[in-house]
């Protein structure tokens, strides 16, 4: 942020156009923006905000922050989700009165239980109503627009006026910032965002407005967890949402190692820790696996790294039972549980708790650690299977072990950063060595957000200036679901590569029906009936083509996906989106890290 007092058309080396011309009420609003150094804006152009689109243009130039056109509000705050997913920056997003807000609530639901922080900006209006044109302006004002979505963001607001919405807007930042950080939600009056100004707005010196500091936790707490930690014979260290900085990276590598602790990891999370370490033996799944489940039951010591669902891994891990190790939790989670959203997930015990961020901690007690004995035995992570014959390929079709084989093999040596995976990847085939190797998962388990987070992500490694290739492996439902994102990409010439695992059904939901089936009594061979997207099949390659991208497929075989991955990255490298659609058999993998999702899915 510029250290200077920032008014309209100050000396603050981001200078507006038109500097001496006449100003409008969402000129101030597009300073502050550019102020708290919004590199972007993602929208879906509506006539609620168009003040400030013209602000952002006219007033801007378009620049600091520049505008990301996306055909659906949806694609726009999943954009913004996978750009902060790899920079821990919050992107800007703007959506138009109550039908733009309607579209986007499931990535901002996302968004939310990923603890992803998102600057919102809505509109209305005109409040006045007699400024409301006939029609149009009535049906999309609303008087209470942040009801919509309060019970997943952190804060919301509508001002009345251009001075009262300058401070929303920097409140929303510094809320949306602040851990455990997430969406906030700002709701600009159509009317007097086109009302002029007697003259520029004196915006405060945002120095003096910096987001707060988490405390430390007190000295006896931390003594307190050092002793059980160094006391521990088999203590295990549950790594969840902690920081993609590679510093924080090599810490919690240094602090597992001195401990000799067990460390488990998790998919929804991204890379936390790497997975070839002897440490990590088990691989990441969306749940704790069997084999996982074991060093849980087994431990003495336990530390939860503000884990996702530690009550229900527990809980899973044990048989329905608490477990009886000494149970550590940090985490700043529980300061945004709330009524509507039951994302707090189970109340999980904790013999110690602590509200710190993850990595704080790990900084804190580092030094405090005792290095355990050399003699400490050491671990063999797990290693994948090779597919078996029988399934590598049957009809056209490949198996998902088959595909991650493949995909792993393809991108060996390319740098890759995983975006997204799908729900059934086997963890087996993961090799995270950095926190940019796997960014994680889209939080609410909101179908349809994978392209445009895809997207997002491949912004923020584009203009990094980095040697990694963008790439996302995605379900043929979420592809299909969120694809018109891929239109941002090519309009911004984003490179990006995308990997569509088309099995032609809503596969998971075919697991219900089956359960269902078997408690009643009924054919199971009917489940697949109303989830089969076959008949005719869809050619996911060529609805990409139509958007500018270039697409590879429909591929049925090991070979052609290989041909087609080395391909791919060559257009990509290039400066190219890409989608290979590959056909894949209606299962989950064949692995120990798939088989609880198997399980998940076919439980009551």
């Amino acid at each position: 942020m510029d250290e200077k007092n920032l008014g309209v058309g100050a000396e603050t080396g981001h200078e507006p156009r038109n500097s001496n011309a006449r100003l409008f009420g969402s000129d101030p609003i597009a300073e502050v923006l550019r102020a708290l150094e919004f590199d972007y804006i993602a929208l879906t152009p509506g006539a609620s905000f168009r003040g400030l689109h013209d602000s952002l243009v006219n007033h801007l130039g378009n620049t600091r922050p520049e505008m990301l056109l996306c055909v659906h509000e949806e694609h726009a705050v999943a954009l913004a989700h996978g750009y902060t997913r790899v920079t821990g920056r919050p992107l800007a997003v703007a959506l138009h009165s109550n039908v733009g807000l309607m579209h986007a609530t499931m990535a901002i639901f996302n968004a939310w239980c990923d603890r992803i922080p998102i600057l919102m900006l809505g509109a209305v209006g005109p409040v006045d109503a007699v400024n409301r044109r006939p029609w149009v302006d009535w049906i999309h004002t609303s008087s209470d627009l942040g009801a919509l979505i309060r019970g997943y963001t952190k804060w919301d607001d509508q001002p009345g006026s251009v001075t009262a919405a300058v401070e929303s807007v920097l409140r929303a930042y510094r809320i949306a910032v602040t851990e455990p950080r997430g969406p906030t939600y700002v709701c600009l009056d159509a009317g007097w965002q086109e009302k002029a100004l007697d003259g520029p707005l004196d915006l405060p010196d945002l120095q003096r407005f910096r987001a707060g500091t988490p405390g430390d936790p007190p000295a006896e707490t931390l003594d307190k967890v050092a002793a059980a930690l160094n006391g521990a014979r088999n203590p295990v260290i549950m790594m969840g949402r902690v920081s993609r900085d590679p510093a924080d990276w090599d810490r919690r590598v240094a602090f597992a190692e001195k401990l000799n602790a067990t460390v488990l990891t998790d998919m929804k999370t991204g890379a936390t820790f790497p997975t070839r370490h002897p440490l990590h033996p088990y691989p990441a799944g969306l749940f704790v696996t069997d084999a996982a489940a074991g060093p849980l039951r087994e431990a003495d010591v336990i530390l939860s790294l503000d884990w996702v669902d530690l009550g229900g891994s527990l809980r899973q891990a044990c048989g329905g039972k608490w477990p009886s190790a000494t149970v550590i939790s940090c985490s700043l989670d529980e300061y945004v549980h709330n009524g509507w959203s039951m994302d707090y997930q189970a109340l999980p015990p904790a013999d110690i708790s602590i509200l710190a961020p993850a990595d704080r901690l790990v900084d804190l007690l580092v030094d405090r650690i005792d290095q355990k004995p050399a003699g400490s035995p050491a671990r063999q992570p797990a290693k994948p299977a090779a597919p078996a014959a029988d399934e590598d390929e049957t009809e056209g079709m490949i198996s998902i072990n088959a595909l991650a084989q493949a995909v792993v093999d393809g991108f060996d040596g390319e740098n890759p950063c995983y975006i997204r995976l799908p729900i059934g990847w086997p963890g087996e085939y993961s090799r995270f060595d950095h926190p940019l190797d796997y960014v994680g998962y889209d939080g609410g388990g909101g179908i349809g957000s994978g392209p445009g987070m895809a997207v997002g992500g491949a912004l923020a490694l584009r203009d990094s200036g980095g040697d990694r290739l963008p790439v996302a492996v995605l379900g043929d439902g979420d592809y299909l679901m969120g694809v018109t994102a891929l239109w941002t990409a090519v309009k911004y010439e984003i490179p990006l590569l995308v990997i569509v695992v088309n099995n032609q059904s809503f596969f998971n939901d075919e697991l219900h029906q089956e359960r269902v089936a078997r408690v009643r009594g009924r054919p199971v061979e009917n489940r697949w009936i109303g989830m089969r997207m076959s008949e005719p099949g869809m050619n996911l390659a060529t609805m990409a083509e139509g958007q500018g991208a270039v697409g590879f497929g429909p591929v049925g075989s090991s070979e052609e996906l290989s041909d087609a991955i080395a391909a791919a990255i060559e257009k990509v490298r290039g400066g190219a989106v890409a989608v290979i659609d590959v056909r894949v058999a209606p299962e989950y993998a064949r692995s120990t890290s798939s088989a609880v999702v198997r399980e998940m899915a076919t439980t009551k």
